[in-house]
């Protein structure tokens, strides 16, 4: 697919391309119309074949501008949806992430349930089961998080996850009144807030290393200056979600630029 379509990708990432998934992105209706009538006409004509079915557009609230064309392939409407899923990640219009995480814990309980049979089994040593925990489980729960502009309560519930996951392990229930601390301590296993965090610090650091003429680069995306934002309240940005959790943790930003440094100083231990 690569090699078929080089010569009009364009700029990345307002093209990308995994396997037999195209992602097309421009700043209006228009322009996505250009785009998708160039690409179906090159896939077409090496033989390929561009769904119909399953083609579909998401508009992003992030302008002002309000465009009433409709998207269309051949005279036919694509489809219009609030909610957008490529590679494991759902992305939102209003630019939210709230979908994304319900998703991900979903997608953790369904590694749990695959393997409920050992982890509830008294019989499995407990070291075998948060290693398991650890290898398999939270990282489904933490794929794609690195750029989550993460709020209190999207924290609350994969805690609120995690700790009936452990809970589970460990065969006590909250009416046991066992504290959640404990369960950690039992188990060796870091809070997920913390881990969160130390997935969104590594991201971080990789941003701040990549070259200047990067299109990311210093932890924000090359965007249009004349790009006005909408009435109300400002939405949190991953680049504050950063700046919070540099100032908890009373790391400085000019050491991500050490990479072995920036590593230790974001490592969380397990307990």
């Amino acid at each position: 697919m690569d090699e078929v379509t080089r010569d009009i990708q364009g700029d990345i990432p307002w093209c990308m391309l995994f396997a037999d998934d195209v992602v097309l992105v421009d700043e209006s209706r228009a322009g996505v119309n250009r785009k998708l009538e160039l690409w179906w006409q090159t896939l077409e004509s090496k033989d390929f074949r561009l769904s119909r079915t399953k083609t579909e557009y998401m508009r992003c609230d992030f302008g002002t501008t309000h465009e009433e064309r409709d998207v269309s392939l051949e005279g036919q409407v694509v489809p219009k949806r609030d909610t957008f899923r490529y590679l494991g990640s759902m992305l939102q219009r209003d630019g939210d992430i709230d979908e994304d995480v319900s998703h991900k814990i979903k997608a953790g309980w369904m590694k749990w349930r695959k393997a409920s049979g050992i982890l509830c089994d008294k019989k499995v040593p407990q070291k075998l089961k948060d290693k398991f925990y650890r290898t398999a489980i939270r990282p489904a729960m933490l794929y794609g998080a690195e750029c989550w502009p993460t709020k209190r309560r999207h924290v609350q519930q994969l805690s609120v996850a995690e700790m009936h996951m452990l809970r589970w392990i460990c065969g006590h229930t909250r009416m046991d009144r066992v504290r959640n601390d404990d369960i950690r301590d039992r188990l060796g296993i870091a809070p997920i807030e913390e881990k969160l965090i130390q997935h969104q610090l590594i991201w971080f650091g990789y941003v701040q290393r990549r070259p200047p003429e990067a299109s990311v680069h210093s932890g924000i995306l090359k965007h249009d200056g004349n790009m006005r934002r909408g009435r109300g309240r400002p939405k949190l940005t991953w680049e504050e979600t950063i700046r919070k959790d540099l100032k908890d943790w009373s790391i400085p930003r000019d050491l991500s630029l050490d990479r072995s440094a920036w590593k230790a100083a974001i490592h969380v231990t397990e307990p």
